[in-house]
């Protein structure tokens, strides 16, 4: 979850490297604050050559807005790094991040959002000049450590901190969230601390809990999509993540549950605030549009913080809600949060997911 200060980069500046100048000797290689222009279209040469194996930890402060809105998005979802002109693409979950180097060669930098990544080694999926909608910058303090990261932290959290970016890497480090055994977090969104196991064993669950942030968790399933195939599951939604519909932009946070077909559609199920139950449509995320459906199974705030039971026929929800050549099989089951646009806070829990046949039940979790 971003923690985004309001702070400028000079002042950002300033305050990373007081507390650098405040560490023993022996403890930084190098550091460097590199400034990242939001509508700049990746990649960003940060002037830093790494080393194999080299540990390197980055602090971020700034955010990016989308312009005529006041939707913004912080350093959480929105810097990636790269290593390398095709190097593998990765990102942290919070406004900070600690990585060992995979292989030697040079640390590149990408203000995310509005693009879409097309290929792992960062190549956009959405026209450059998507990145003409959006303002802003980010602020990024990278230290090259000669020590242990976890050593090199104690070390400046002794030395101060800047709004408890170091306590917060720390933390992440120490007690890292666990995400549910077997699931995935879609690569192109990135990771998150947003699903984890919970409840008893006999009865163990996926928790969610998205605040200010996104994700897609996804689990591989192989079953023919036929005229009798089902999906079932059981979940408790304590918080909407909106008050409002969910079918614009501007307000589209939601907790749901999908289905991915082998033709790249899919079917999202979730609970509307205001939506009446039957409500299909398109998602209003233009980059999405094409492929993702959603389906108002549930309304309103009746049954809110109860276990409700919920099953669904996929095959006829495919021919009602797109249409067009039925596709042969279901590739995936999906968890998704969304809680970016409004900055709100959403919670739930999924237990028993499964896939029903005409003559065989085909447990997801």
């Amino acid at each position: 979850m971003s923690t985004t200060l309001p702070l400028t980069a000079a002042e950002f500046q300033d305050r990373f490297e007081a507390m650098l100048r405040a560490l023993p000797e022996g403890i930084v290689r190098d550091h460097a604050v590199v400034a990242v222009p939001c509508d700049r279209p990746p990649w960003l040469d940060s002037g830093l050559d790494l080393a194999a194996g080299e540990r390197v930890t980055a602090f971020t402060v700034g955010r990016t807005q989308l312009k005529g809105t006041d939707i913004w998005i912080g350093p959480d979802f929105q810097l990636w790094y790269r290593i390398g002109p095709v190097g593998e693409i990765f990102r942290g979950t919070r406004d900070t991040h600690t990585f060992a180097a995979d292989q030697s060669g040079r640390l590149y930098l990408a203000s995310y959002f509005p693009g879409e990544w097309a290929t792992r080694t960062g190549g956009l999926g959405t026209p450059e000049e998507v990145y003409q909608q959006v303002t802003g910058n980010l602020a990024v303090g990278l230290i090259r450590w000669l020590v242990d990261p976890a050593e090199g932290l104690a070390q400046l959290a002794a030395s101060g901190d800047i709004g408890r970016l170091v306590a917060g890497e720390i933390d992440r480090l120490t007690a890292p969230v666990q995400r549910p055994e077997g699931w995935e977090y879609l690569w192109f969104l990135g990771p998150a601390e947003i699903f984890t196991p919970c409840g008893p064993p006999r009865e163990s669950a996926i928790c969610c809990h998205t605040h200010r942030d996104g994700g897609i968790l996804h689990r591989a399933v192989s079953l023919p999509l036929a005229p009798n195939t089902r999906l079932r599951w059981s979940w408790k939604v304590d918080v909407l993540p909106s008050a409002v519909r969910e079918d614009s932009f501007p307000t589209h946070d939601y907790l749901s549950i999908a289905v991915e077909f082998d033709n790249g559609q899919d079917i999202t199920y979730y609970w509307s605030a205001e939506l009446p139950v039957g409500t299909v449509y398109r998602c209003p995320i233009p980059s999405w549009h094409a492929r993702e459906t959603h389906v108002v199974i549930r309304s309103g705030t009746e049954g809110l913080d109860e276990w409700l039971d919920e099953e669904r026929n996929v095959f006829e929800d495919y021919v009602r809600a797109i249409g067009g050549p039925v596709p042969a099989r279901i590739v995936r089951a999906w968890l998704i949060a969304v809680s970016v646009f409004q900055r709100g806070e959403g919670k739930c829990a999924y237990r028993d997911i499964a896939f029903l046949t005409e003559d065989e039940l085909i447990p997801v979790r």
